[in-house]
């Protein structure tokens, strides 16, 4: 990227007069729409389940489904049926509006319905047992038809009761945070720790029936006279539903300092219940999930495998859960000595790794721990209760974000207590400073030395984790009774893969959705098609076993993958600077989800959640000075000194919220609406600038490719969703889109001096070539597909297809339409799609042999390469698995890219 000198390129004039040149006004309402399609009515839409079983024990599912533009206004309303033609309530609303004003995505809610679904026009069924909010009193009330919720409005307590018609099956449900203010090395020192809880400053409900209810928490957490660690919880309710879901987000925003052993670590992070206990102690049940759907199944006063025996019937009784018969009529041998039989309180499951877990219980505190069974991977499900009621837990993602761990307390009580805990108290504390000591690094030309070296970009005081942020998900249901061995296993697969319906591809085709024609289903009908596919196929399946074979796994770790592999060691560069954790360098979050768009593969879309929970909260700032911007890849996912919008970039969250609706990852686009903002805190090139700058308001340098597109995915998914800040945000798309196009080389200026209180760029002076191979490689090819097809700009266009039909050419055709070469460029194969769109948006047949061209015979993957793995195992690697020594995330996100859009748009004119 060049730097712009601003006393060269600043013409102040020029904004105006070329705005004149364009044929809309921003003012406008429709004049910057693309015409709209024609208004008709619409096929009914097949939703299915993404994996098999249906809903199953969750509490219900939401989804987003997208229509073509002009097929439906506001007011649209829509029913679902099942394979029976049987009506499933549903209750529906729009996330999103075409330029025209008609209805782009809308979000649906169900909480029945197994198989698969229909989705049309019509009046929609209303549930027989509706959800309803009451706001009026002291707390907010919640029933699902089945069971009620009181949520607390100030204090301690988030959920003050649970009840199932009258009885009160939790209570006290609350946050709890253990803080260690000092951490040591190795045996020295004394552990201390303080306990914070949860208190609320606002609550806020966001959707009140009658299928689906929201209710958004927020607060920090507390003790004495110190706040600190800002939580947002968001609870579920469906109608008819036993049970309800937690989202559960924290964001960091304590002190630790590399080489000093004080500050906030967190020794613990979980949720906590009171369960009332109610029936005699051997009617009263722990169930703790293991492996699969395995259970622990005891009782609190286990009557099975004594020295007397009170009859198979009872003792089967109790093993499944139901209630025992009067002792009176047992073997009285028994019934005359229940008062020495053990009552077991007290059990604690931990995963502190995912390889294994430990589970153990007490009769009470006070005493000895004795072992009760372990296991490689736990579910994460837990339950306690009895005969007339109880209450089970489980936290997703158990195993996967580790240290977790499940505490059952006091069962032998009036009031158990359970705590999910998110991270284990039993674990190390939650170390976050910086790896290294900086290694004397103390100015810009050493920093670019050690980047030269170990590929990381450090700065002091950079590396920091003040501001991260990491969302959980938990389920909760009120049972009326200890629930069946079925039942559990239920409840544990809804805990472990919780239950999504979705939209088919064709309807996300037929739609025009993220970038009209950069995507089709899979076709095989041709040699040369088939060996892609594979070769897509080997990829995704490469990188999701070595997710298990390396163990990339942990509470902030979890949906990452890794950047560069080192063919020596056998390795990935886990602990070698900028090659270590990937943070969406050149979008692999986008592979995958256009992966996921063409084909409706479940595990890739699992694939893709994860990465998109983990990206666009670990690796983005949300508080402080850097908050909208997101770090560079490297050993640590807030290492990196290069704090920028392309890892902030809200192309890579717009998937996830559509398909879902999912409201964690709609707070997190809107908040990016003023990242603009960023731009006078911090300059992203100020280590290579050549000349002096300073961050002006009226002038502050952006790039158009990285910084933004990363800009115009936040303003236009704002625009889309008609947020706080549309209007705005619309102002922003277009004047930006203008005035881009308005430079005197367009897209290939490379940057431009933007004023923040316009939304505009200054039109430069004179033309400059500051062509990188970066630019397009953050989701902007992908963005501007979508803005072409939104948006009537023709001379935006016509810049977009330039920089396109240029970047791959030749040096002398370059120079022979800008008067200079691009310079020395790379990634050939992943801009070969932004050959293939601007040969299709052009009708141009040689860029289309190009695009082709490009993507076999240039750089990244070619058909040559061996496109298999090799086994690896000990005493040459730590397990035994296997490598692929000539993949790279960087090569493997460009090519799945080019591959998909390249099939997708020139499939018919393959070599």
């Amino acid at each position: 990227m060049s730097p712009l000198p601003r006393r060269s390129l600043l013409k102040a004039a020029a904004v105006a007069g070329v705005a004149a040149q364009f044929s809309w006004a921003l003012g406008a309402n429709n004049a910057s729409a693309a015409p709209a399609a024609g208004t008709g009515a619409a096929d009914p839409v097949t939703l299915d389940w993404l994996e098999d079983g249906g809903l199953g024990a969750a509490p219900g599912s939401t989804l987003g489904v997208p229509w073509p533009m002009g097929t439906f206004q506001d007011d649209q309303t829509f029913a679902v049926t099942d394979a029976a033609g049987q009506d499933v309530p549903v209750q529906s609303w729009p996330i999103a509006y075409w330029p025209d004003g008609s209805l782009k995505w809308t979000a649906h809610a169900v909480s029945s319905g197994d198989g698969k679904l229909t989705l049309a026009p019509g009046q929609p069924a209303a549930p027989g047992k509706k959800v309803t909010v009451d706001k009026s009193g002291g707390t907010i009330d919640v029933s699902t038809g089945v069971v009620d919720v009181k949520i607390g409005k100030s204090g301690a307590t988030l959920i003050k009761s649970v009840r199932r018609g009258s009885t009160e099956i939790a209570k006290n449900g609350r946050l709890v945070l253990i803080r260690q203010p000092e951490i040591e090395d190795e045996d020295q020192g004394t552990v201390k720790t303080e306990r914070f809880e949860g208190a609320i400053s606002s609550v806020t409900v966001e959707q009140e029936g009658p299928v689906r209810a929201v209710v958004r928490i927020d607060g920090k957490h507390r003790k004495g006279s110190r706040s600190w660690l800002p939580f947002s919880i968001r609870l579920y309710f469906y109608a008819g539903a036993d049970s309800f879901r937690m989202v559960h987000t924290i964001t960091y925003d304590g002190t630790q300092e590399p080489g000093k052993a004080s500050g906030d670590f967190i020794r613990g992070l979980g949720v906590r219940f009171t369960v009332p206990m109610r029936d005699q102690s051997y009617d009263r049940h722990v169930r703790i999930g293991g492996e699969g759907t395995g259970l622990l199944r005891e009782a609190v006063k286990g009557i099975t495998g004594l020295r007397r025996d009170p009859g198979i019937a009872v003792q089967e009784a109790q093993f499944a859960g139901k209630k025992l018969p009067d002792p009176s009529t047992w073997d009285q041998r028994v019934t005359t000595r229940l008062q020495y039989i053990p009552e077991w309180g007290d059990y604690t499951l931990s995963q502190l790794s995912a390889d294994g877990f430990t589970l153990r219980k007490r009769t009470k505190k006070g005493h000895g721990w004795i072992g009760a069974g372990g296991g490689k991977r736990a579910s994460g499900f837990g339950y306690v209760g009895g005969t007339s009621g109880g209450f089970s837990f489980g936290l997703r993602d158990f195993w996967e974000r580790h240290p977790s761990q499940l505490d059952i307390r006091d069962a032998q009580t009036d009031e158990a207590e359970v705590t999910l805990w998110l991270w284990s108290p039993e674990a190390q504390p939650m170390d976050l400073r910086f790896y290294h000591d900086g290694m004397g690094q103390d100015t810009f030309p050493e920093q670019l030395e050690g980047l030269n070296i170990t590929y990381e970009d450090y700065e002091p005081e950079f590396g920091t984790p003040y501001g991260i942020a990491r969302t959980s998900e938990l389920l909760f249901w009120a049972n009326e009774s200890t629930p069946t061995p079925e039942t559990l296993a239920q409840q544990v697969e809804a805990v472990r893969v919780l239950p999504q319906l979705a939209a088919p591809p064709k309807q996300l085709i037929k739609a025009s959705v993220f970038g009209p024609g950069l995507y089709s289903e899979p076709d095989r009908s041709t040699p040369a098609k088939a060996k892609i596919e594979d070769h897509l196929d080997f990829l995704f399946t490469y990188y999701k076993d070595q997710v298990e074979q390396r163990r990339w796994y942990g509470f902030w770790d979890h949906g990452d993958i890794m950047h560069t592999y080192d063919t020596v060691r056998h390795q990935w560069r886990y602990d070698i600077g900028g090659y270590a954790w990937d943070n969406s360098e050149l979008s692999p979050d986008l592979w995958l989800w256009f992966a996921y768009l063409r084909s409706g593969r479940s595990d890739i879309f699992r694939f893709a959640e994860a990465m998109t929970r983990h990206t666009g909260e670990v690796d983005v700032y949300h508080l402080g000075q850097w908050a909208g911007l997101g770090t560079r890849h490297g050993v640590q996912h807030y290492a990196d000194s290069a704090k920028q919008q392309r890892i902030a970039n809200t192309t890579y969250r717009r998937y996830y919220y559509f398909l879902t609706a999912d409201e964690r990852v709609g707070d997190l686009m809107h908040a990016n609406v003023d990242s603009d903002e960023t731009f006078l805190v911090l300059d992203p090139i100020r280590k290579i600038r050549t000349e002096p700058y300073t961050p002006d308001r009226h002038a502050l340098s952006i790039g158009f490719g990285t910084d933004w597109s990363g800009l115009v995915s936040a303003w236009l998914t704002e625009w889309e969703r008609r947020g706080p800040k549309w209007e705005k945000a619309k102002a922003r798309v277009l004047s930006t889109m203008e005035t881009i196009a308005a430079q005197p080389n367009g897209f290939v200026q490379g940057s431009g001096l933007y004023d923040l209180d316009t939304g505009k760029f200054a039109v430069a002076a004179a033309p400059v070539v500051g062509v990188s191979h970066l630019s397009a490689v953050f989701g902007l090819n992908e963005l501007c597909a979508e803005l072409i097809h939104l948006v009537d700009m023709p001379r935006f266009n016509e810049a977009y297809f330039d920089y396109c039909r240029f970047f791959n050419a030749t040096k002398a055709e370059q120079a022979a339409r800008y008067g200079s070469n691009f310079g020395t460029l790379l990634l050939f194969q992943g801009h070969s799609r932004l050959d293939a769109y601007a040969a299709v948006k052009t009708g141009d047949d040689k860029l289309a042999k190009r695009a082709w061209d490009k993507f076999y015979n240039s750089d990244g993957y070619k058909e040559s390469a061996p496109w298999r793995t090799e086994k690896v195992e000990g005493p040459t690697a730590l397990v035994a698995g296997s490598e692929a020594t000539w993949v790279s995330t960087n090569d493997t996100a460009l090519y799945g890219l080019a591959a998909i859009e390249n099939l997708a748009l020139l499939g018919n004119k393959m070599p």
